[in-house]
């Protein structure tokens, strides 16, 4: 186990508090798929629920620091240069329809630099994070960006509705978020996407830079309409090419 810093460590234990609650809703939703009520209500309520237990987590030893988060928008404490970027459900189209690839995200950025991310998916009980100049984990175990060189092998995350015409290979998950991380982990060898908030992809930024990849500069002050590249330094360039009209 590598050594953490305490806030990361805040971190950790937030998102595994309130991965249980994520985890009992989760089976909850499928006994209300068959509902006439429909689970959307049930979906905004337990996103609001998981919200509420991080950000107290995270308040518990760090109450100066700021937030920003889905639900509950920007929170300016008196430590503005301290923010905390929470996701509690990224995916929650996934969640709301009973398929299990969603996940907890959270990220500090500190001075206009995102310094530790955590993206945790509960179901599957993986766990990805990074601290700035300390690498990349999974569960424990250091992880790199793929090493692929060659296009054709490669597979690629993306989402969004809008089309974007590519010849590469692309899988449409439905979670920003462990898009980011599976390209830390080496799973994907790229992400492209359009049309994303900064909550969605904090934390995946600074798993793939630390995992030895790169990602385009992101506006940390634009909340929404982001447009995320990522991917391993030969695969990044490649990617690009092949991304005319992005």
């Amino acid at each position: 186990m590598n050594s953490i810093s305490p806030n990361l460590n805040i971190m950790i234990k937030a998102a595994e508090k309130a991965s249980k609650v994520l985890i009992r809703d989760f089976g909850e939703l499928e006994k209300l798929q068959v509902s006439q009520k429909g689970p959307s209500d049930f979906v905004t309520n337990s996103d609001k629920k998981v919200e509420k237990i991080i950000l107290e987590e995270l308040s518990k030893s760090r109450n100066k620091y700021s937030i920003l988060s889905e639900e509950t928008g920007e929170i300016k404490n008196s430590d503005k240069d301290n923010i905390w970027i929470v996701d509690p459900i990224d995916g929650t189209t996934n969640f709301l329809h009973g398929v299990p690839h969603f996940a907890i995200s959270i990220a500090l950025l500190s001075k206009e630099e995102i310094v530790s991310g955590l993206i945790f998916d509960p179901i599957k009980n993986e766990m990805f994070y990074a601290e700035k100049n300390n690498g990349s984990y999974f569960n424990n175990h250091r992880i790199k960006v793929s090493k692929k060189k060659i296009l054709e092998e490669c597979l690629f995350g993306t989402g969004g509705k809008k089309e974007v015409k590519t010849n590469l290979n692309t899988r449409i998950s439905g979670s920003a978020a462990l898009d980011m991380a599976y390209v830390g982990a080496g799973r994907y060898d790229g992400y492209f996407q359009r049309s994303l908030n900064i909550w969605d992809v904090a934390a995946g930024i600074i798993i793939v830079k630390e995992a030895g990849g790169k990602t385009n500069n992101i506006n940390y002050a634009q909340n929404e309409e982001l447009k995320v590249l990522a991917g391993s330094n030969i695969i990044y360039e490649k990617m690009l090419e092949n991304l005319n009209n992005f």
